[in-house]
């Protein structure tokens, strides 16, 4: 009897539903109120500056938004359901039109978006060769005698990824968390009444620094290639390379301070770390000598890196092009195959997401309706000097998110307009846009679901939400006035204002 039960189940399987051929609708109040949001504006009277096509294009990007932050579905369905309402209603095109002007794919072939695309696809050979995970136990072993040692060494291990992994979450959360944890573990410090001996600072310090980093390159967070080509719709021209020296010096200010304001706010209750060092020797020993892919990889980052920083200068090579050279080299090497690039689920992902985003933010730039925001706004606040000025929108900008469970969102939501109110308001406009820029990075540290790697660092369960947004507040002071007062003054000394 027994072996006929245990025979029977196979017979059945095929029998049973594959989980994907199920009925699964999105939540109903989520699904609902970004709709309601989009018609509600679709109907409003508007303004008479702004065309029809326009206003019902800014409905359906605020229904988009609004759908993004609730999270009926992911992202990227959210977003082409977007799409879908802007061919269906007319108020975008599905292919280019004779006279010019934004369509619903055009997006799909911009240059920026493939770069963010490659480079994620670049980041999967620092996690499949493991060469990501050695570099920041090798920081760590370097200089991990000291908890705030540990703190810094993640710190700088991060700053050295950044570059080449424009994924937050793969950064932070795929090889930062991991090791942060095996720091606490040694210490037999977890989740619970021993989290303060060294869990729960360093949870929130690898979350303070990765948003740092973030900043830092044009090609370290997802979102940054968005914010390139809603400042080149203004006429601002942001690239690789004057990204990466506008935020260099404020940068690792941050990098050097914040890690440090957390230390002395949030302190953990060893200081003494001698055993880490040995922990991360002995996970290096245990990795091996480095393998070829891990040496191509290598040979493969220092390469991006020279491409990207002179390579539209020295040999006329713009940075998507630079990095699909990165890609075709872990592919003819082997460290990458085809299978990993098809599998890279995220790259494309944000692919749709990205390309559909900047199509209608550039509609909305198309149409008049950021000009007209962006008056609105200068209005506002007109009777102030252009530095306070600024200094307000940097303000309400950065703090804002406090409302956002995502950095994509926000950006195509806010910056457009803040960047078109700075300008109006006489802000030298490179400036602007890039000190905006760092602040759309610098804010996911804000709360444990501000995107980034916030949300897998909180997961490990050290910190309370109470602990993060008090710890984070403070810090986020000390950030904001290295990118501010420090990397104000930075900018002027290199003339970027």
């Amino acid at each position: 009897m027994s072996q006929t039960v245990t025979a029977h189940p196979p017979e059945k399987t095929p029998e049973v539903p594959a989980h994907g051929s199920r009925l699964e609708p999105p939540q109903l109040m989520p699904m609902l109120v970004p709709i309601a949001v989009g018609l509600i504006i679709w109907f409003l009277p508007h303004p008479a500056e702004i065309t029809d096509q326009g206003w019902h294009l800014l409905a359906i990007f605020v229904a988009t938004i609004v759908g993004i932050i609730m999270k009926p579905l992911p992202m990227g369905a959210v977003s082409m359901i977007g799409m879908v309402t802007c061919i269906a209603t007319g108020t975008v095109p599905l292919s280019a039109p004779a006279e010019g002007g934004p369509y619903a794919l055009m997006g799909f072939s911009n240059t920026t978006i493939w770069l963010i695309v490659v480079a994620f696809l670049i980041s999967r050979g620092f996690i499949k060769t493991g060469f990501g995970r050695r570099i920041a136990l090798f920081f760590v072993s370097k200089i991990g005698g000291k908890m705030l040692g540990v703190s810094y060494g993640l710190a700088l291990a991060d700053l050295v990824l950044a570059p080449a992994i424009p994924s937050a979450t793969a950064r932070g959360g795929g090889i930062m968390t991991p090791i942060m944890r095996s720091v606490a573990e040694t210490y037999d410090s977890r989740p619970g009444p021993t989290a303060r001996r060294a869990g729960a600072f360093l949870a929130i310090n690898v979350g303070q620094v990765n948003a740092i980093t973030c900043a830092m390159f044009l090609t370290a967070m997802a979102g940054n290639p968005l914010i390139a080509r809603l400042a080149g719709d203004q006429g601002v021209d942001i690239t690789w390379g004057n990204w990466a020296l506008g935020a260099i010096v404020p940068g690792l200010c941050a990098l050097a301070l914040v890690p440090y304001v957390v230390y002395r706010v949030y302190p953990p209750e060893l200081k003494d770390t001698p055993e880490v060092v040995a922990m991360a020797k002995g996970e290096i020993r245990r990795m091996g000598r480095i393998s070829p892919a891990e040496m191509m990889m290598g040979f493969v980052f220092v390469l991006l890196l020279v491409l990207w920083t002179v390579g539209d200068i020295v040999f006329g090579l713009n940075a998507t092009a630079a990095g699909l050279i990165g890609l075709a080299v872990l592919l003819i090497s082997g460290v990458l195959t085809w299978e990993d690039v098809i599998r890279e689920k995220s790259a494309w992902d944000t692919m749709v997401w990205f390309a559909i985003l900047f199509m209608m933010a550039s509609g909305l730039n198309n149409y008049g309706v950021i000009a007209w925001v962006s008056s609105a706004i200068a209005n506002s606040i007109g009777g102030l000097s252009w530095v306070l000025a600024l200094l307000v929108l940097v303000l309400v900008y950065f703090y804002s998110h406090y409302m956002f469970a995502s950095a994509t969102a926000h950006i195509s939501a806010m910056y457009p307009a803040f960047l078109g109110a700075a300008i109006v308001l006489g802000a030298p406009p490179l400036m602007s846009a890039l000190v905006l820029a760092y602040m759309s990075n610098a804010f996911t540290s804000l709360t444990q679901y501000a995107g980034g790697a916030s949300p897998a660092l909180f997961g490990t369960g050290y910190n309370s939400a109470a602990q993060w947004w008090r710890v984070s507040f403070i810090a986020s002071l000390a950030s904001l006035f290295c990118w501010l007062v420090i990397g104000g003054g930075w900018m002027k000394l290199i003339g970027m204002w």
